[in-house]
């Protein structure tokens, strides 16, 4: 039996880091409701086209943000701080989240003391750039940089790049997601809530499993390599007739059987047959290789590899990710009830029981304290006056 649409998460959210966590509980069924300040909003809100000809409904937005309702609320009042109690007593609120500035969690009345005191097995989640202690401003290109993965990133000798995703950012929410559900079996067996701190900036450099123990174990100088690979051969993107395909080769065996491949027989030599001597001369080995796979097709390499299981791939652009047919079978849709636009996200790491039972379907992105009155109305019996006085106030 599926428990999750039995949770209810309340984030105080904004940019990636957090809308993606809550994003990924939405997933399961979770009933996130993601709360804005009602002036300022989400800034990712503005970002990228506007295609529904309204404000604060922008493309960017969509991406992340499907499944959820939205409310808005002034926590720097104090009535708002009021009004957020009584949210999390009458809809017992499991899981509160906030990516603020630690310096504004008792501020805003956010803080973990403040919230155990009102509910108190709530899982409280604070996702910052540092740590708890740090009021440091953080984005995912920023920590990308001090964490090494633009390092590593980009051609031999060239300027460092980023990473074509936001890791960072997705990188963090996985590991809040994972921290989330220890926190929830601990909550069904002992009853007891949790405090959850992570560091963006920590989970980043915990990605760097091989290059930190060989740096600071060996001395050995690991940095951006390009498309090859620092410890295997041969390991890189090739030409072919008419375009390009990258092959990877992770052992001898795999050698011999490529070696094997008709038009690559020249390429079996002694000094080749072990994995260190391929990387010794790999330079050059690429070169050789190269030469043979210019004369096939992309889809003569791909055949060919495929039949001697050899992992091999074209480069694909988005576009023809979007028709794989693993991909294509698993992207999620949200239509919007307004416009009837519909909107397709990426496809899910797993596929949930409830986007089994959904067909793949997710409510759209809620537009700016589209929820409003039915948090406030129907959750807690706030009528239509009470709530134009609060909007008059500026505290909805």
């Amino acid at each position: 039996m599926d428990m999750f649409n039995e949770l209810t998460m309340l984030s105080l959210e904004q940019a990636t880091v957090l809308p993606y966590l809550s994003y990924r509980l939405a997933m399961d069924g979770v009933r996130v409701i993601r709360l804005e300040h009602p002036v300022y909003g989400d800034p990712n809100r503005m970002i990228g086209e506007n295609r529904l000809g309204e404000e604060r409904m922008n493309t960017y937005f969509m991406a992340i943000n499907a499944g959820k309702k939205g409310i808005t609320l002034n926590l720097g009042e104090q009535q708002g701080q009021e009004i957020l109690k009584e949210l999390i007593q009458k809809m017992g609120v499991d899981i509160f989240a906030t990516n603020q500035l630690p310096r504004n969690y008792e501020k805003l009345g956010v803080d973990y003391e403040t919230l155990r005191s009102i509910k108190p097995d709530i899982i409280w989640v604070g996702l910052t750039g540092f740590g708890p202690e740090s009021n440091e401003a953080a984005y995912d290109p920023i920590l990308q940089a001090r964490g090494g993965l633009m390092e590593l990133t980009g051609n031999p000798g060239e300027d460092p790049q980023v990473v074509g995703i936001p890791l960072p950012d997705m990188g963090t929410s996985e590991h809040a997601y994972g921290q989330i559900m220890k926190a929830l079996f601990k909550r069904a067996k002992t009853g007891q809530g949790e405090r959850i701190d992570l560091s963006m900036f920590m989970s980043t450099t915990s990605w760097l499993t091989v290059p930190i123990t060989l740096t600071k174990s060996f001395g050995q100088k690991i940095t951006r390599r390009g498309n090859t690979h620092e410890f295997f051969a041969p390991v890189s993107v090739y030409e072919t007739k008419d375009g390009y395909v990258y092959i990877a080769l992770g052992n001898d065996r795999q050698w011999v059987s490529f070696t094997q491949l008709p038009g690559f027989e020249g390429l079996s030599k002694t000094e080749y047959e072990k994995n260190s001597g391929r990387i010794r001369d790999a330079k050059n080995l690429n070169h050789q290789i190269n030469e043979c796979t210019k004369r096939k097709t992309t889809n003569e390499m791909i055949e060919l590899c495929n039949k001697a299981t050899i992992a091999i791939s074209r480069v694909n652009t988005i576009e023809e990710v979007l028709e794989d047919a693993y991909v294509k079978e698993a992207l999620l849709t949200a239509q919007d009830p307004k416009t009837k636009t519909q909107i397709w996200m990426a496809p899910p790491p797993y596929m949930t029981p409830f986007l089994k039972a959904s067909g793949k379907k997710m409510t759209f992105p809620p537009r700016f304290g589209e929820h409003n009155e039915e948090i406030y109305g129907n959750m807690l019996g706030y009528s239509r006056e009470k709530l134009a006085q609060l909007k008059e106030k500026g505290i909805v």
